[in-house]
């Protein structure tokens, strides 16, 4: 279905929970709880999963209502589904929500996105699902960075590195205790464990995706695009977006040309999609740049966005948002169409002083 400029819409990013097992300070509000995991946990021998259940009674939508929403959005031309969160790994029914997905006709990919700590769980199991492509979020190489910016230790990075900005983790002081999900604790170790079991489980394309936080890890440029000369991935760099409750000054916020600076020696690709695709030379796999701040991609959006408690986004940066909840196939279909038409030529200016006019924070839209 083309929207009122023209665009094809095909794309659907699902997201199946707003729970996650991290609490990225990007991702989470500054007022989030980070006395404890988003999923309650505090023993030492916890996995970081959830038991899902069928978000009955939860304000959530059920598997089965996810079903009927990619039903009717098949019908109306989207051919990829992106499954998001939170972390959707978390989910135990998480290879049956995907397996479902990709039954349905009409539909040609299914992808997800997943911070990576469980992965190495569930690779096989979501391969063996017809999930084709795998997108990792992981942003820094260093366990004590991880740790600070996934929200598992109460003390800034920043007070123990000349690298790091106050401004960046300016809503936290404490006294480096580590909180949040055990499962965690592993690091970059523990999702590089996950990248390579995604490897030997044979995904057409797998995807690493960092946010580039200046004064935090923007040090580390080189070292990630380094992954590209060990495995057959992509590594992506992304471009830190303003979003409600965000906590960075203007010094975190590193722009797509900023990057293509400092990673010296790059070759030109084929670009993918959004991102702006590059290589470095003898490389198994690419460099992708994606800048939603400084040079949006209105012009070709594609998407919609279901969210998990059942509200259609036309853009990610709009307030506007669209039930589907207690609506049939038929009802979903019609919300959808309406949706489509109301999608705006682009979103809204982005920088450090305009936050984005979401109205959520990425963990409760999907990202």
């Amino acid at each position: 279905m083309l929207d009122r400029f023209g665009r094809e819409i095909t794309y659907l990013r699902m997201s199946v929970t707003e729970q996650c097992n991290l609490r990225c300070r990007y991702c989470m509000p500054v007022n989030a709880d980070r006395t404890k995991g988003s999923v309650g946990c505090t023993s030492a021998d916890c996995d970081g999963e959830l038991c899902g259940g069928d978000g009955a009674g939860t304000g959530m939508l059920t598997p089965d209502e996810m079903i009927t929403a990619v039903r009717a959005a098949a019908s109306l031309g989207i051919k990829k589904v992106r499954i998001t969160g939170g972390e959707p790994l978390i989910r135990h029914d998480i290879v049956s929500i995907c397996e479902r997905t990709a039954a349905v006709l009409g539909i040609d990919e299914v992808c997800i996105t997943t911070n990576g700590l469980l992965l190495k769980k569930y690779a096989k199991e979501l391969a063996a699902a017809c999930v084709r492509h795998v997108n990792i979020s992981l942003d820094t190489l260093d366990a004590e960075k991880y740790e600070y910016i996934t929200g598992q230790c109460d003390c800034p990075y920043a007070s123990k590195s000349s690298r790091g900005g106050a401004e960046v983790g300016a809503e936290v002081t404490g006294t480096g205790n580590r909180i949040g999900c055990p499962a965690a604790a592993a690091g970059p170790e523990r999702v590089l464990a996950g990248l390579e079991a995604a490897l030997a489980a044979g995904y057409e394309k797998i995807k690493i995706n960092t946010v580039l936080i200046g004064g935090f890890n923007d040090d580390e440029a080189e070292a990630l695009a380094g992954l590209t000369l060990r495995y057959p991935i992509d590594v992506r760099f992304i471009e830190l977006m303003p979003m409600m409750g965000g906590v960075f000054g203007p010094e975190a916020y590193i722009s797509a040309d900023e990057v293509l600076k400092r990673l010296k020696g790059l070759e030109k690709a084929p670009d993918d999609g959004v991102a702006r695709m590059y290589r470095l030379p003898g490389a198994k796999g690419g460099i992708g740049l994606i800048s939603p701040v400084s040079a949006h991609f209105c012009a070709e959006c594609s998407r919609l966005r279901l969210t998990a408690d059942g509200r259609l986004k036309p853009c990610l940066h709009s307030r506007e948002e669209y039930s589907i909840r207690g609506l049939d196939e038929t009802g979903m279909r019609a919300r959808m169409e309406e949706v489509i038409l109301a999608k705006p030529e682009m979103h809204p200016r982005l920088s450090y002083d305009s936050l984005s006019e979401a109205g959520r924070s990425m963990n409760r839209i999907g990202g």
